[in-house]
């Protein structure tokens, strides 16, 4: 057995791009050792790149090809091979070239000789910066900057560092760095809050340096558990020994709502994926010692914390390290990544030596959960390896207990747990070896299980300070009483949301910090707490409540001075106002003069002690035809800022030309994308008449002077105008010359480029009439800061105590709410937002606008309830009487009132009300209607200040029917409780001519009883009646006039009785015999001729012939004269007409009509043709008979 040994070691190579690269080595040991390739000390996993890595094995020769090489190839490759005897290693290097001798910039830099950049000072500058960035665990980070160097040298590189908390960064598998030749960026591929903290980018050259700082911020992830804690970090190992660890880690600053219970340590052996929890109780100390290692391998720690919500995500995981003798470890060097260096050595023992007494045995740890023991090493300890017992007792006995009986530890450091808290222990410790135990060691001194370091007390005071628009810097007194401090965590809360968010996710040790990322505009408080290994201290006091805006300074030199005015022995002074203002709004300006003589300029001198408001001033006693430079200071509340530059040179003389001096404060607002508005003020030298117009010029700004052109062509006497027609996107300038009768002026200073676009966020003036009906102008601003004001303006001129409106600011909201709303108030209203990009609006109040808000502010003063019905009556059963109406839209306040003329009613034993909210149906009933009940019901509705009613007149004859109907109503509901009529006797006529009576009933029983009478004579059981499916029927055959009568039907049992009568008398007898006789009529067969002996017969059959039918026989259409040789008859059911020797004069239409009470009915036939043959027939059987009667009366004369 024995440890790896490189037969052959990997060798360096030099490739170009694209080409692939191969490195072997062969390697002896025993047992068979295991291999691991790195690449600049990160292991190289193959699957991370498919195809990119091809990693073999096979006896003992061991390769690692590198496929398509490129730049981020070049690097220092290390074979590791280790076994349970040690660990080797060997190095090679890969440097890729570009092809035919290209430069990479990508490329790490070569080392030049110092004499390329001797005597050049280089020039660095860090543009593009990175700014304060936030992320969250488990996100990718990206920081850069670009780097500009001058002179550029094509050999020439920077050395780019990049430090975190001021220590130097080097690339990992949690950190990447990139140099382009030009742009340096740092890769934080997952972030952790370890990663949080202060960046800086340094630059170096031989001549200089240059650096960047900005803070990253790493917020906790989402927690698997709502209310788990957040992640410890820091996690690292100390005190590393063959069998022993400790590991130490920081407290995190969010605990999810409820304290943190403890902690749990996981390890996790390199090279496998298997985590083992090392404690079975969580700790609260924010130090563990993990025992039980295994010598010679290698391990990494994490921790999670767990509170009563459930356990937080786990730490980042700690760096590797080896369980090994520190004392190997330090002859060996530096540990490998996965494994370290660890060489295991055996010593031939000498027989018979036991090792001597531990020394120096101290207590170097000891909280509630452990105490560890430390102790080193007897100097006579032999050649053999020794282990140790350690043995405890409770101070003031002599009774040793040995702790570890079963298996001595090797390592001269021990951890004990499950000691009784409060108790106190001696600890002593015996070596032993193949040879025996030896003698213990002096014991300790008496130690109580507890806490010896204790949680740090609650900082002092806490004072925020303005920064930036975004953060603010937060300072306090630090904890008096703090041992081992870690540093501190700050949070922060919105006054009065109680909800406080931690600042810093990694304790800071000063006691200033800048906490980012806050709202501006609003109002924060901040408080502190301490951490140190034993706990998280209480917070200090809340601080002061701090608004959230940038740092105020004095503002930036106003600029563009020009003259507006001159006499001789003052000029009046216009200019621009600064560019930037300091974060605060300016108070005034100091205007210094100075004399220029002979092209010197002298002396500045102060134009006034007090400072002046406005833009424009008039310097006073100078000399007359004297050259002057003007110089202007901008103050706000921070201070008086720098001069402006010296103005040009201007002659101090009276001005005598006769048209206007030039307009002057010329201000843009309501820019959008295809127009904007211009203000301007009038020129203080009016010229030799009144002014009475102004010109606008526009022109683009890149634009030449040529290029500018009139807006309006007819002058304009307003201060303002609206410029339409703009193109989006470009930019422009403006300038306004002013007329008087003589003429146009001098045109004044140009504005700045001004670029046509409707920025994101804009919003225009909105008009609104509230439920009360104040009409009010409403402007919201989104991007306010601290120190935004929302001016309000009628005409451009601003309102500031305007008498016919009141102001109100609320927020990012402001409104401008008319007191009377009249004509006197029609004109254009514009609010502008100071400190921002520019928001502005207006809104123009014209008549017929002033009208339509008048009307609707009315309706909302004296709003009234819609409704979709009136009132309205409707009888239900019984004669129940309902009044109802129904509205469009009603709240859950609203009321309703119920009046019967003039006098309120309410519920009770005559009225039952219903108000159904959610439909708006609002109902009242009434069982029956009395005389009394005759007059005006009212619903009055009421919903907060809306209001309607809906009235109903019940008088007169309406009333009278509605009570008549009522009653009829009542009397119908209580006859159908028993047996009683569903319909009233009646009756029908069959086909075959019978009278069938019949009515329909209902709530019938078995013992209900129907009785028919006619004539008040009970009809027989002999009679044909019958009763079915709630049917009774009396069917009356061959009715004639003794069937005429009073029919009536009685229904009773023991509930009660109804009646039906039919009068079938007279006139209702009339009425059902002309049914019968149109039945008759319709079932008659259509005429038909036939030849007798007598003539011609014309006949019809009926289904049945009753004597009351009259029939009516018609020739030609006149009525037929009967004679005795035209007759008319009934036989049965053949109804006929005989023609006796019938002529020529017979031929024609016939007719039979039937009277049935109504237009009767009519058959026809046509004896034309037929009747001819028919004539002719009869004739011959006529000349037959007469034969016959010769010949039968010669037969008789022959006889007698």
């Amino acid at each position: 057995m024995h440890t790896p040994e490189f037969v052959t070691k990997p060798r360096s190579h030099t490739v170009w791009e694209k080409q692939c690269v191969r490195l072997h080595c062969t390697i002896s040991g025993w047992p068979e050792p295991r291999v691991v390739w790195y690449k600049n000390n990160v292991s190289i996993d193959p699957m991370s790149k498919p195809g990119k890595y091809k990693l073999e094995s096979s006896y003992n020769v061991h390769s690692l090809e590198i496929n398509r090489c490129d730049f981020d190839d070049t690097a220092q490759y290390r074979v590791s091979a280790m076994n349970s005897k040690g660990e080797n290693s060997a190095f090679a290097s890969v440097v890729v070239k570009r092809f035919k001798g290209e430069f990479d910039e990508s490329l790490p830099s070569p080392r030049l000789p110092p004499c390329l950049e001797y005597g050049v000072t280089f020039e660095t500058h860090i543009v593009e910066k990175f700014g304060v960035s936030f992320g969250r665990e488990g996100e990718t980070l990206s920081l850069g900057c670009s780097v500009i160097i001058y002179p550029s040298l094509q050999r020439f590189q920077p050395e780019i560092e990049w430090y975190r908390d001021d220590k130097l960064l080097v690339p990992s598998k949690w950190v990447q760095t990139h140099w382009s030749g030009d742009r340096a960026t740092l890769t934080l591929t997952h972030l952790n809050k370890e990663d949080e903290g202060l960046y800086t980018l340094r630059v170096i050259t031989k001549s200089s340096f240059e650096t960047h700082s900005a803070y990253v911020f790493v917020r906790d992830a989402d927690a698997e558990v709502a209310g788990a804690p957040g992640a410890p970090l820091d996690v690292h190992c100390q005190d590393a020994n063959k069998d022993y660890v400790i590991v130490t880690w920081k407290q995190p600053a969010v605990d999810g709502g409820s304290a943190i219970l403890g902690y749990f340590v996981d390890r996790c052996e390199v090279g496998t994926t298997h985590w083992a929890q090392c404690n079975d109780t969580p700790v609260k100390f924010a130090r563990f010692p993990v025992t039980g290692l295994v010598e010679g391998r290698s391990y990494v720690f994490r921790v999670r914390a767990v509170n009563k919500a459930g356990m937080s995500h786990p730490s980042r995981v700690s760096e590797s390290v080896a369980a090994m003798d520190p004392a190997d470890r330090t002859r060996k060097g530096a540990s490998a990544p996965w494994t370290g260096q660890i060489i295991v050595t055996e010593e031939e023992p000498v027989e018979g030596v036991v090792p001597g007494r531990p020394r120096d045995l101290t207590v170097i740890e000891a909280t509630k959960n452990y105490v560890v023991l430390s102790w080193k090493p007897p100097g006579d300890k032999g050649h053999e390896g020794v282990m140790y017992y350690v043995e405890k007792c409770v101070s003031g006995t002599d009774s040793w207990q040995r702790v570890n009986t079963e298996i001595p530890v090797k390592s001269p450091r021990f951890a004990l747990f499950d000691l009784a808290e409060g108790k106190s222990y001696c600890f002593r410790v015996r070596c032993c070896n193949s040879a025996g135990v030896g003698e213990p060691s002096d014991p300790t001194e008496a130690t109580t299980v507890g806490d010896k370091l204790d949680i740090p007390s609650a900082p002092g005071r806490v004072v925020p300070t303005r920064n930036t628009d975004t953060s603010v810097v937060v300072s306090w007194e630090g904890s008096r009483e703090a041992k081992e401090l870690v540093g501190y965590y700050i949070e922060d809360s919105i006054v009065g949301s109680n909800s406080w968010e931690p600042c810093n996710n990694k304790p800071v040790k000063g006691t200033r910090f800048v906490c980012h990322g806050l709202t501006t505009g609003e109002s924060y408080v901040f408080r502190v707490r301490a951490v140190n290994a034993a706990g998280i201290s209480e917070f200090s006091q809340e601080s002061e409540a701090i608004e959230v805006k940038a740092a105020i300074a004095s503002p930036a030199p106003p600029y563009g001075i020009n003259v507006l005015e001159c006499v001789r022995d003052s000029m009046v002074l216009a200019w621009k106002q600064p560019t930037f203002i300091g974060g605060a709004d300016i108070t005034g300006y100091f205007v210094d003069y100075r004399e220029v003589i002979g092209g010197v300029p002298g002396k500045w001198h102060e134009a006034n002690i007090r400072s002046v408001s406005e833009r424009a001033y008039r310097v006073s006693e100078l000399k007359e035809n004297m050259l002057y430079q003007f110089q202007v200071r901008a103050a706000n509340m921070a201070g008086v800022g720098i001069p402006s530059l010296p103005s040009e040179t201007f002659k101090c003389e009276e001005w005598t030309i006769a048209v206007p001096g030039p307009p002057h404060d010329l201000q843009v607002q309501e820019v959008r994308k295809n127009s904007l508005v211009l203000l301007w003020k009038p020129p203080v030298y009016q010229g030799r008449d009144v002014v009475n117009g102004y010109y606008i010029d526009i022109k683009e700004a890149e634009a030449e002077f040529e290029m500018w052109r009139g807006v309006n062509e007819k002058a304009t006497n307003k201060t303002f105008m609206k410029i339409k027609d703009l193109k989006e996107g470009e930019s422009y300038v403006f300038r306004v010359r002013a007329q008087n009768k003589a003429g146009v002026g001098k045109a004044s200073e140009p504005t700045e480029p001004v670029e046509a676009v409707t920025k994101p966020g804009t919003a225009e003036i909105v008009v609104n009439v509230d439920d009360d009906g104040v009409i009010s102008l409403n402007f919201e601003c989104s991007n306010l800061n601290a120190d935004s004001k929302f001016v309000w303006s009628k005409n451009y001129v601003e309102m500031t105590e305007p008498e016919r409106m009141t102001l109100e600011t609320k927020g990012s909201k402001s409104k401008a709410i008319f007191n009377t709303p009249s004509e006197d108030d029609l004109g254009i209203y514009s609010c502008f937002v100071t400190h921002t990009d520019g928001a502005s609006a207006s809104y123009t109040l014209s008549e017929e606008a002033l009208k339509e808000l008048l009307k609707v502010s009315h309706d909302h003063k004296f709003p009234i309830i819609p409704l979709k019905t009136e009132l309205a009556v409707e009888l239900l059963e019984k004669g129940r009487v309902r009044f109802w109406l129904q509205a469009e839209k009603i709240s859950a306040n609203g009321k309703v009132e119920y009046v019967f003329n003039d006098n309120m009613i309410s519920q009770g034993e005559k009225y039952k009300m219903n108000f159904d909210k959610n439909t708006g149906i609002i109902e009242m009933f009434m069982e029956s209607l009395g005389k009394e009940d005759e007059g005006t019901f009212t619903f009055q509705l009421q919903d907060g200040k809306a209001t309607n009613q809906s009235s109903l007149v019940l008088i007169g004859d309406v009333f009278k029917q509605l009570q008549k109907e009522s009653e009829f109503q009542r009397k119908e509901w209580h006859r159908k409780q028993g047996p009683h009529f569903v319909e009233y006797l009646g009756y029908e006529v069959t086909p075959e001519c019978c009278v069938r009576l019949k009515c329909k009933v209902g709530n019938m029983k078995k013992d209900s009883v129907a009785l028919w009478y006619k004539d008040g004579r009970e009809v027989k059981v002999n009679e044909k009646l019958d009763f079915s499916e709630g049917v009774l029927t009396l069917e009356i055959t061959q009715i004639s006039k003794k069937d005429a009568g009073i029919y009536e039907v009685v229904l009773k049992d023991d509930r009660g009785k109804d009646t039906s009568t039919l009068n079938l008398t007279d006139q209702g007898f009339k009425e059902l015999m002309n049914q019968v006789f149109s039945v008759i009529a319709n079932s008659s067969t259509p005429l038909k001729i036939q030849s007798t002996e007598e003539g011609i017969r014309l006949y019809s059959f009926v289904s049945y012939y009753n004597d009351e039918l009259h029939v009516t026989w018609h020739h030609k259409d006149a009525a037929i004269a009967f004679t005795e040789r035209i007759k008319s008859g009934v036989v049965g059911e053949q109804l006929w007409l005989q023609i006796s020797e019938p002529t020529e004069k017979d031929k024609g239409k016939y007719a039979i009509e039937f009277f049935d009470g109504k237009g009767g009915l009519r058959r026809t036939v046509e004896l034309a043709g037929q009747g001819e043959e028919t004539y002719a027939h009869t004739h011959h059987i006529i000349a037959l008979c007469q034969k016959l009667i010769v010949l039968v009366w010669q037969v008789v004369c022959l006889m007698l």
